[in-house]
């Protein structure tokens, strides 16, 4: 066994390929800033294009100077303290500003930590729901191929795969249904009644990415469809559950991918860009109807559900920022701007040999390389993922799949690079 140059177990990592990891020592904008070594010795710095937003929660760019003015002032004041039977004026104010940017179709938010926890809390609060108002349910439906997370309740609610296929074993019952892709939103639609049908009255909930799977593949389909998948859920009193962790804060061209469907979901999971990534938080967003099924003189029918940093007010502030540059800077003009920049490179890359599938939704433009193995653990992804970073370029393909999703900053000139050096190391590769 070869000894590691650091203690450190990064994630989603085969320390066995890669033993070794980039040293960044700074960013800006839309750019990271790392060590360039040579021999292990340091010998200058390398400027990568942070083209994923850095595992896609950085949105306005790294380093926002009102982001960080925010969290130093805030820091000068509270840090941390406990949120059982306390409260603080950055929680406050995001609660307000989270209920003003979904329309006020929201009564009660509940902060966690990560995206995960945000779908975990979602999950927990929909299957109490139902136990609190005397009449349990115990299905969760989902889509195949969905990803949701890495605690085991959001492992159970994403699809069986590579992801989780060793604790499979420990996972509790979910029904899953095919993604309803172009030209399978028929399928998929007779799957979801079919399900909702053969467990009628048990259905507690239906989880699901908005318009895009992200780690399953960047696999799009339509707003229509979801909404007729509303509608049949609907029929059946079943709640609604949006995971907008990587949709939500504008990657698919509207603030969130269900406003595009006109879709009102029971609850809604946010985090990634909720801080615009400056620093990890989770919030799960839902209807009075779901607060108030907790709400009881009985101490027993609480939520229970908690981390130690619930709250914390240099996440809040760091929101509360992030939020403000929604409203003093054109962020949603940089969407369109990207998105359109995307739509021209749908037509060259398209044209490329060996590319199948390309796809876009708003900030997000993905496309596959056609080889002979697909999915994941693809062999091409290592080779990909390195010549990319040879030429400055952060892109982490899934396996085949190559995607861009950058900070809402990039500029013109450092989109057009990512679109020519894919053209490029395709070409390398395929020769």
């Amino acid at each position: 066994m070869t000894k590691a140059s650091s203690p450190i177990w990064h994630p989603f990592t085969q320390h066995a390929i890669n033993p070794h990891s980039m040293h960044v020592d700074r960013a800006a904008g839309a750019y990271l800033f790392a060590r360039h070594e040579v021999d292990g010795i340091t010998v200058g710095e390398k400027r990568i294009l942070d083209a994923i937003s850095s595992w896609w929660v950085i949105t306005h760019g790294h380093c926002h100077p009102k982001i960080q003015q925010a969290v130093m002032q805030q820091a000068q004041a509270l840090d941390q303290v406990i949120f059982a039977g306390f409260t603080h004026e950055p929680a406050e104010k995001l609660a307000k500003g989270l209920m003003d940017l979904t329309n006020n179709v929201y009564d009660h938010v509940f902060y966690s930590d990560s995206g995960s926890t945000a779908v975990e809390v979602a999950l927990k609060m929909a299957i109490g729901y139902w136990q609190h108002i005397d009449s349990p349910r115990h299905k969760i439906i989902a889509f195949d191929g969905g990803y949701h997370g890495d605690t085991f309740g959001t492992m159970s609610a994403g699809g069986r795969s590579v992801y989780n296929k060793i604790y499979e074993p420990y996972l509790f019952e979910v029904e899953h249904i095919p993604v309803p892709v172009e030209g399978n939103e028929g399928v998929a639609l007779d799957a979801l009644a079919k399900v909702l049908e053969d467990n009628k009255g048990n259905v507690a909930a239906f989880v699901f990415e908005p318009l895009v799977l992200g780690a399953g593949g960047m696999v799009m389909y339509s707003p229509d469809t979801l909404r007729a998948m509303e509608d049949v859920c609907r029929s059946h009193g079943v709640l609604l559950i949006a995971d907008e962790v990587m949709t939500g804060f504008g990657r698919t061209g509207s603030v969130f991918a269900c406003d595009q469907a006109e879709l009102v979901p029971d609850i809604m999971c946010l985090s990634k860009g909720l801080t615009g990534g400056f620093l990890p938080m989770g919030a799960t967003l839902c209807s009075a109807e779901v607060y108030q099924a907790f709400y009881h003189k009985d101490k027993a029918k609480m939520f229970f559900h908690s981390s130690s940093f619930t709250g914390n007010p240099l996440a809040c502030a760091a929101a509360n920022a992030s939020l403000a540059i929604w409203k003093e800077e054109p962020v949603l003009d940089r969407i369109r701007d990207i998105a359109a920049g995307h739509a021209q490179a749908v037509r060259d890359l398209s044209a490329i040999k060996g590319v199948k599938n390309i796809r876009q939704k708003g900030t997000i433009l993905a496309l596959d390389i056609d080889v002979e193995s697909e999915g994941y653990l693809s062999a091409i992804q290592p080779k990909l993922y390195d010549a990319f970073l040879d030429r400055g370029i952060l892109l982490r393909p899934l396996g085949n799949c190559i995607y861009i999703l950058p900070p809402y900053c990039v500029g013109a000139d450092d989109l057009k690079l990512v679109y020519d050096e894919i053209g490029n190391v395709i070409e390398l590769l395929s020769a």
